[in-house]
């Protein structure tokens, strides 16, 4: 019997979030997830919010005896963890920035 090797885990791509090149901060004139091109932080978004239902539904099936592999239901509920942590560290990043702006002299 031959031992398989573990295949090595992929990074996880949030969005297309790039560097501002022009306008605001957020890049381009439309603010966040406007036509302005700063809708990587909107995609990053939808892509918590299907990682958290994706963990929703494993663990429904895993609470009713359908699902069929434990390891799908730990890997989602982990990847949907991790989103949601980096999600509200950026949120706690951009309000320490605002405060800091609000708080320069004139």
């Amino acid at each position: 019997m031959a031992i398989l090797p573990i295949p090595p885990i992929q990074p996880i791509a949030i969005g297309s979030m790039q560097p501002a090149t022009s306008g605001n901060a957020i890049g381009g004139s439309g603010g966040l997830g406007g036509a302005g091109g700063g809708g990587g932080f909107m995609e990053a978004l939808d892509k918590v919010s299907t990682a958290q239902a994706t963990a929703d539904k494993l663990a429904i099936q895993a609470a009713t005896g359908d699902l069929q592999a434990v390891q799908d239901f730990t890997i989602a509920s982990t990847e949907a963890q991790l989103l949601t942590q980096m999600t509200v560290s950026f949120r706690d990043k951009a309000i320490s920035a605002f405060n800091d702006i609000m708080r320069m002299q004139i």
